[in-house]
């Protein structure tokens, strides 16, 4: 494996849902330790996330939200199905459970796909080069087939799709989160066939659920790229690629680095939540800053880079 070529997309998540979120997002990357980033753009720290992204020259891609805060598309902020009975969206959960119970008008999921892309456009200066789901709501039933129609609209190539090899063995994940994570799983399988037939693309692999929060430390980021990789070349490969120990290997790791938020600032309209406020953003920002995980992808043949690059 030492001879394999591996890209790594290092993804700080959430960018611009508050000033201290930005300035740890920023400060990783300025410190080589995430390469990419991706924009809430009802984040209430938005603007100034677009705003360092250009002075810092970050490469920025669009986190789609339709469980946080309040929508951005003007028609749908007072009367609209994503919406609950307080007016914002349905959360994490909540929107799931809408979903099943037939209660999102797809449309209007659409018309906020696109207008989150208008604004990013608006933001930045330009289109996002890739563009995935914050809660992982993009590859949802039906929400998954709206989603890919906005993307190959608007020529954005790649998303994330959360299948993350060994999740099943980690054994530090609480019951109630696994639960989460394997729906999430499930989801993403079942979305596989319809991005492709969109033409969307994804890096080989995806890692995260496993690395988040207080659960990453070093040591778990080496043994979840390592155990990628090798579930990854060991598969037979398709008879019209070359075999993967030849070629180039592409990762997405997800981070949510920052200083923790302080209330009432942060948060998609609503306030910050508690993940956000908690102490694993920290711990997150000091673990992917150590020298030793630095050096760890420099002598594992491991580039840093970001969607554009690959």
């Amino acid at each position: 494996l030492r001879m394999l070529q591996v890209k790594l997309i290092v993804t700080g998540d959430d960018f611009g849902y508050c000033p201290r979120r930005n300035q740890g997002i920023v400060d990783c990357f300025l410190a080589g330790a995430v390469s990419n980033v991706s924009l809430l753009v009802n984040g209430s720290a938005a603007a100034d996330a677009a705003e360092l992204a250009r002075r810092y020259n970050i490469p920025i891609g669009l986190h789609a939200n339709l469980s946080e805060g309040s929508p951005v598309c003007e028609v749908l902020k007072t009367n609209s199905s994503l919406l609950n009975q307080d007016g914002f969206f349905h959360g994490k959960m909540g929107f799931r459970t809408a979903l099943s119970k037939g209660l999102l008008n797809m449309s209007e999921v659409k018309q906020e796909l696109k207008a989150q892309v208008e604004l990013f456009r608006e933001l930045t200066g330009h289109l996002p080069p890739h563009m995935d789901g914050h809660q992982h709501v993009h590859v949802l039933p039906e929400v998954r087939h709206v989603f890919a129609e906005v993307l190959e609209e608007y020529g954005i190539k790649y998303t994330r799709v959360p299948i993350e090899p060994g999740l099943h063995n980690c054994d530090w994940i609480p019951p109630s989160l696994m639960d989460f994570y394997l729906g999430v799983e499930e989801d993403s399988f079942n979305t596989v066939d319809v991005f492709t037939r969109h033409g969307i693309r994804w890096p080989d692999i995806y890692i995260g659920l496993s690395t988040m929060g207080k659960n990453m430390s070093v040591g778990n980021i080496w043994s979840a790229i390592d155990t990628a990789i090798v579930e990854f070349t060991s598969k037979a490969p398709s008879p019209a690629l070359p075999p993967p120990q030849s070629r180039t290997v592409t990762i997405e790791l997800m981070v949510h680095p920052g200083y923790p938020s302080v209330p009432p600032a942060g948060g998609c309209g609503e306030g910050p939540d508690d993940f956000s406020q908690s102490w694993e953003r920290l711990h997150e920002l000091q673990t992917l800053i150590k020298p030793e995980l630095q050096s760890h992808y420099k002598t594992r043949n491991i580039q840093l880079c970001s969607f554009k690059d690959l």
